[in-house]
């Protein structure tokens, strides 16, 4: 059990335990609806005072990472899936790295799309070494 079984994070009090606490990097904010710097207005339940991670700004144009803390190996017992909703209007993609491996391999990816709405997506991740997302 890698301590991070089924936590939700709704943004609504501080990053999840999943993501590096402390690490959120430039680029990335969290906010409300009502903080009223652009779209979306509201988070995916359509309430315009609930948190969720943005890019700032001054990023439209440039890219920011997040990265989890360390999941351990998945097996039949153990699978990881990691379940979010986005609203993009440049690019999002997820990547996975392995301990072993100094690359990031990129497991799901959207871009740009014609609606402006909030979707979700479900990732299920397989690996037998330690793993970043």
């Amino acid at each position: 059990n890698s301590g991070f079984s089924c936590d939700k994070c709704d943004f609504e009090t501080n990053l999840c335990k999943a993501l590096h606490e402390f690490n959120l990097q430039p680029g990335w904010i969290r906010r409300n609806g009502r903080s009223g710097i652009r779209s979306p207005y509201f988070d995916h339940s359509g309430n315009e005072s609930a948190y969720f991670l943005s890019l700032s700004p001054e990023m439209q144009s440039s890219s920011a990472t997040l990265r989890t803390n360390v999941f351990l190996p998945t097996d039949e017992e153990h699978v990881c899936q990691i379940r979010f909703h986005y609203w993009v209007s440049g690019a999002l993609m997820v990547g996975l790295q392995k301990h072993s491996e100094d690359t990031v391999t990129n497991i799901w990816q959207v871009s740009r799309e014609l609606q402006s709405q909030w979707k979700k997506n479900t990732i299920t991740i397989n690996s037998t070494e330690k793993f970043e997302v």
